[in-house]
């Protein structure tokens, strides 16, 4: 019987690291912008922080990072970073953290910033994602599913550059050049309820989209514009990988597209990729298996 529960036991281990290896997404993070942008990352309530919360990327550089299944959370680009000379924090002009380090450690971004939402493995197992312009714009983004399946597994996102075109209540300049580097939602320029969807315009029924909503919507048909955008701009996938593009270079003139997104290609696949490493300790844990009960 002690010999049973032993092998019984080995096995499970086995299968465990099996099945925890296979429950993980990646986000690639690319920067085709042709200056540097810095990724910062902010995980929801109740799911662990990924590491690192912030980092550089420099024109043309990617990197990788394993996401936990169950995971949710946001990711956006900052810009305009540099370290002040008389304070030594990390500051950024877009999209700042507020953390006065290159990582975000907990905090999120300031307002106006693009935004990738996540939440991996949600109801019926799918994840849900979008490109949210809800707390403005900063930077073109786009989010691909790569070797999901079920769901719509849809490109989503913003690859125009609307900081020029950007109402000019809404811009945000940069004062030594004048440079639009940014666009504010109307509710982070007004601080109107109608705009915010706060107060008695609380309600998917009160609040409706605004001329500046759909400045965002028009030149952006699959982001978020206004809080209650739900229906066009949340997209599904399950077990897939994310590819997050700043600057993706589709196009780079608003007056030149029509919002047209490509859509990612739809790769059947029944499980999240597996490791190498979770399989080298599985085959690991098998031959100890084998090992064990050749000798006993």
């Amino acid at each position: 019987m002690a010999r049973i529960q032993v092998l019984i036991t080995l096995i499970t281990l086995c299968l465990l690291q099996l099945f925890s290896g296979t429950l993980s997404s990646t986000f690639t993070i690319t920067n085709k912008c042709s200056y540097t942008v810095w990724p910062g990352i902010l995980s929801g309530a109740g799911t662990p922080p990924l590491s690192p919360t912030g980092f550089s990327l420099e024109p043309g550089q990617s990197t990788s990072i394993s996401v936990p299944t169950s995971w949710s959370g946001r990711l956006w680009g900052r810009t305009y970073c540099s370290q002040d000379s008389a304070t030594g924090k990390f500051i950024c002009l877009t999209g700042d953290c507020g953390s006065g380090t290159l990582e975000c450690s907990g905090s999120g971004a300031a307002p106006p910033a693009t935004l990738a939402e996540f939440t991996l493995n949600g109801a019926g197992g799918f994840d849900f994602y979008d490109v949210s312009l809800v707390d403005g714009y900063n930077l073109p983004m786009l989010v691909t599913p790569q070797g999901g399946t079920g769901g719509n597994c849809t490109t989503t996102g913003c690859f125009v550059d609307l900081n020029n075109a950007c109402p000019s209540e809404l811009k945000v300049t940069e004062a030594s050049n004048g440079e639009d580097v940014a666009c504010k939602s109307a509710c982070e320029a007004f601080g109107d309820p109608q705009y915010c969807c706060s107060g008695a315009y609380a309600t998917p029924d009160t609040c409706k989209p605004s001329s500046y909503s759909m400045f965002f919507k028009n030149a952006c048909p699959k982001s978020y514009s206004y809080a209650y955008d739900d229906g066009t701009s949340t997209f599904t996938c399950a077990a897939a990988d994310y590819i997050i593009t700043f600057c993706p270079g589709l196009t780079t003139s608003l007056k030149s597209t029509n919002g047209t997104l490509p859509v990612a290609a739809n790769v059947s696949a029944s499980t999240r990729k597996t490791t190498p490493t979770s399989i080298g300790i599985a085959v690991v844990i098998l031959l100890t298996v084998w090992r064990w009960w050749q000798l006993h």
